[in-house]
């Protein structure tokens, strides 16, 4: 079976940082993007960012360039997301998503982890 894990959420004070995680199997793992989306109630779903395959590109929502970074260990199956400086707008409902390149359609989601940030 596929999935995608996603883990390291929480809660944290404004201009913290929190490391995400997402562990992948049953698929190829080398041969997928990895994108990482947010969803609040009441908000559009929105990509924040997402690393190639092969990890040469990285790509980033104008509001977290600067304060977020996306990393992936191939060995490890594993895509990370780490979120410095963190702000009470970035609070939302963060998911992991396979997909052939980064912005084609995905083909596998993983569940959210919640991210909340404290004023």
């Amino acid at each position: 079976d596929v999935q995608l894990q996603a883990s390291g959420g929480g809660l944290v004070q404004a201009g913290g940082s929190l490391r995400l995680s997402c562990v992948a199997s049953g698929f190829t793992f080398d041969d997928y993007a990895i994108g990482w989306l947010r969803q609040d109630p009441g908000k559009a779903r929105e990509g924040v960012s997402c690393i190639s395959a092969d990890d040469d590109s990285t790509y980033y929502v104008d509001s977290v360039k600067g304060r977020f970074t996306i990393s992936r260990d191939n060995a490890k199956n594993t895509v990370y997301l780490q979120m410095n400086s963190l702000k009470p707008e970035d609070t939302a409902v963060y998911y992991c998503a396979a997909e052939k390149f980064c912005g084609a359609t995905i083909d596998y989601w993983g569940q959210g982890t919640q991210v909340t940030v404290s004023s």
